[in-house]
């Protein structure tokens, strides 16, 4: 038997499954929106907000940013670590992620700039001092780089330090206005997930289970590429194993294809507890787990959207920054925003409307409440609408 869910369903699945749909009250509980997402994706570029702080904010509007920074510092509820770039992950899930870290640490040493006669010389040398002095930052190390001084090029106490935080010998304490402090695992990651020993094929099991939970209906591939931490093989056997907990899924693209997918078992019951989609706008971050993967994006919504942070400004097609603007369902438009901190305010450089929306006065009035919203988020008194 297999399901059939029609694209306003989806719609809606993935909404709901990224926390979107429900209308969030009482205090905010920051560790438990991570749970229900997975993992949420930090980033440096602090354009209004930083990807993290806007992420969590638009699933409960009274979240502040020192928040998460709080939290990560108690060591004990949420832990950082690498997905498809670093992230925060709840620490319950710590036993699991062994196998991320070991995924990692064959893919560094297989890597062309992976250099072990360096993590041998720096190796002890970091360790040592973050066991005497407590949580240090790279601003605590002195090294230069030998050599040409390439885009991507990281002095050699930079790089060890990576090294041994990817490889889970390092974990981080916490941040300092983003500035990342290492200290050793054993004093940052709690002795009840450190000990406990799960088999492989129990963490591939559950990491597997764990996706497909999160992305309510998935292909083999995006079941995979959730984590980043199983590889396609271990997929596919996975889907083998478990083909009694999966059910068969065709699911409608915005264009009208019909698309092969997997549920787990429980779909049908999900399918029947979707609340309403809210009528409300938000303005979304690019690196919000709704549109991080672009190709889904597409799929569900028929929404083609990319950040052109890296793009030359002279071949961009929209900005710098551009925010995804969702509607209850679907995308309306675009907005390019920035904060001026020292005037105070939330300045507006460029909107567009997607194709085919009609911008009336009560889109106009939502936008402009959300944007004074989002102001406030980033402690900015006032939105000034650039001509």
């Amino acid at each position: 038997m297999t399901l059939e869910i029609d694209n306003v369903t989806m719609r809606r699945l993935w909404l709901e499954s990224n926390g979107l749909l429900a209308q969030p009250d009482g205090p905010v509980d920051v560790v438990a929106i991570i749970k229900k997402l997975g993992f949420v994706q930090l980033d440096t570029i602090q354009n209004v907000s930083r990807a993290h702080h806007h992420i969590l904010w638009s699933r409960h509007r009274d979240y502040r940013e020192p928040m998460l920074d709080a939290i990560l510092k108690e060591r004990e509820h949420i832990f950082e670590h690498f997905t498809h770039d670093a992230s925060v992950l709840p620490m319950d899930i710590y036993p699991m992620w062994q196998k991320r870290i070991k995924r990692l640490k064959t893919k560094i040493h297989n890597a062309s700039w992976h250099n072990p006669e360096r993590v041998e010389e720096w190796r002890d040398i970091l360790l040592d001092r973050i066991r005497e002095e407590g949580p240090l930052s790279t601003k605590d190390f002195n090294s230069t780089i030998n050599g040409e001084k390439k885009v991507w090029a990281r002095p050699p106490h930079k790089q060890v330090l990576d090294y041994l935080w990817y490889t889970g010998h390092l974990s981080t304490s916490h941040r300092e206005k983003f500035l990342k402090f290492y200290d050793v695992t054993d004093r940052v990651i709690p002795r009840s997930y450190r000990e406990q020993d799960v088999p492989e094929w129990d963490q591939i099991d559950w990491l597997c289970r764990a996706a497909l939970d999160r992305l309510t209906v998935g292909s083999l591939k995006e079941i995979r590429a959730f984590w980043d931490a199983v590889d396609p093989t271990e997929v596919k056997n996975w889907a083998e194993e478990k083909k009694d907990a999966l059910l068969p899924v065709t699911w409608e693209s915005a264009s009208g294809e019909w698309i092969s997918s997997y549920a787990l078992n429980d779909i049908e019951n999900r399918l029947k507890a979707l609340p309403d989609v809210p009528a409300k706008l938000k303005i979304l971050n690019p690196f919000d787990p709704l549109v991080r993967d672009r190709d889904r994006l597409r799929a569900l919504f028929g929404f083609d959207y990319r950040l052109e942070v890296f793009v030359p400004e002279a071949k961009r097609l929209w900005g710098y920054y551009v925010y995804p603007l969702l509607e209850g369902d679907r995308f309306v438009g675009r907005i390019e925003t920035k904060a001026d901190r020292k005037r105070g305010c939330l300045n507006v450089l460029n909107f567009w409307p997607e194709k085919g929306v009609r911008w009336g006065k009560i889109r106009q009035k939502k936008l402009n409440t959300e944007l004074k919203r989002f102001a406030r988020l980033a402690g900015l008194k006032t939105v000034v609408w650039q001509d």
